[in-house]
């Protein structure tokens, strides 16, 4: 089936005791077993299993090519529990220009457990082959990055990775699955946070993890999920699994909308950068165009004068909302800098965009009389 069908059918299928199309969401916490344990319906207690976990999860793991998925609580419960995951003493090689939120990971609670961050230029193949040493475990894509958009070679991070025998995962995020599909170019674990685009509609936490094999590492996720309680609550599931079925058309949407806006940014001479994987001068673009199906709907601009010119653009906005977060219907702005913690590392002249659904051409107008006043 091509990518669009699966996502409508995938984790669909007609509910056994009605024929209802729309899935039951299952909101028990605990299901009746026999006196001994023995379980009657294959279910024992929610934060192990639950139907409508179950249907996203077979759901994101067709989307994604993989052979399992685990649903996660937000997509950091997600990331956390790969990453430890990890034998004491490992080393990731991790984005430098990655969601702050690995960051913070890397910097205070990682170090707890043995395993340390080293921080490298994933849009450069050499700079990752040289930074691999021999603690190195795992690789840790993010492509496109939150928030400079820099697009890593995945095949070729995939070879990497084969060579020097380390594991490969990609947070996913931003292309989504209807993008881009790493486990096709040698990643063997995807990571998405399915508040963004898979739930798309900016009203549902939630993560997952999409495995290349049904295996140990998998089981062992999921074991820890299942201990540390950071399960997706069912009716989170279902506000997901109800995502996915749109995803495509959002997608394409989103992509037109972000490609108008960021040909009509580029033309702005008070811009200093426009990031955005589809314009022809950015410096993944051909890395870009051969691994992703489109550009995706996330773009950042540099304004010129820093960050007080920055912060005045952003509050000249009527339809971009400051607010954080991504892939809603709604088109939002942020300084991604102000909203890093007490160590931000975004420049300060960077706002982030989110494209939204809006016609484009009212947010190409909103944009061009922000810029005239800013």
């Amino acid at each position: 089936m091509r990518p669009e069908t699966t996502a409508v059918h995938a984790g669909g299928e007609p509910d056994a005791a009605t024929g209802a199309l729309t899935p039951a969401i299952h909101l028990a916490t605990t299901f009746a077993h026999g006196p001994a344990g023995e379980r009657v319906a294959g279910y024992e207690y929610t934060r192990e299993g639950n139907p409508t976990q179950d249907r996203l999860e077979a759901a994101l793991a067709a989307m994604e090519g993989g052979a399992a998925a685990l649903a996660f609580a937000s997509g950091m419960a997600a990331m956390h529990a790969l990453l430890e995951s990890l034998p004491d003493g490992s080393e990731v090689l991790v984005p430098d220009d990655c969601y702050t939120g690995l960051r913070v990971l890397g910097a205070e609670f990682l170090p707890r457990r043995g395993i340390t961050t080293r921080a490298v230029d994933m849009g450069d193949l050499d700079a990752v082959r040289a930074a691999a040493g021999t603690r190195t475990k795992l690789i840790w894509a993010e492509t496109p990055s939150n928030p400079r958009l820099v697009v890593a070679d995945l095949a070729g991070l995939a070879t990497i990775a084969r060579e020097r025998g380390l594991r490969l995962a990609c947070d996913n995020t931003f292309a989504t699955p209807a993008l881009q599909n790493p486990l096709a170019l040698g990643a063997d674990a995807v990571m998405h946070s399915t508040t963004k685009y898979l739930g798309g509609h900016s009203d549902v936490l939630g993560g997952a993890l999409v495995f290349a094999q049904h295996g140990e590492w998998h089981d062992a996720i999921a074991h820890r999920r299942h201990v540390t309680g950071a399960v997706a609550a069912p009716f989170n599931a279902w506000l997901v699994l109800r995502g996915c079925r749109s995803l495509h058309a959002r997608m394409a949407m989103h992509c037109a909308n972000a490609r108008r806006v960021a040909e009509f940014l580029a033309a702005q001479p008070t811009l200093s950068h426009v990031l955005y994987p589809g314009l022809p001068n950015h410096r993944n673009h051909a890395v870009a165009a051969r691994q992703m199906r489109d550009f995706g709907g996330m773009l950042s601009i540099r304004v010129r004068g820093g960050r007080e010119a920055a912060l005045r653009l952003a509050s000249r906005l009527q339809l971009f909302t400051n607010a954080t977060s991504l892939g809603g219907p709604e088109s939002l702005v942020e300084h991604r800098a102000s909203v890093e913690g007490a160590n931000p590392v975004s420049p300060p002249d960077l706002l982030r965009l989110s494209i939204g659904l809006e016609h484009a051409d009212d947010l190409v107008d909103d944009l061009r009389e922000a810029l005239a006043g800013a």
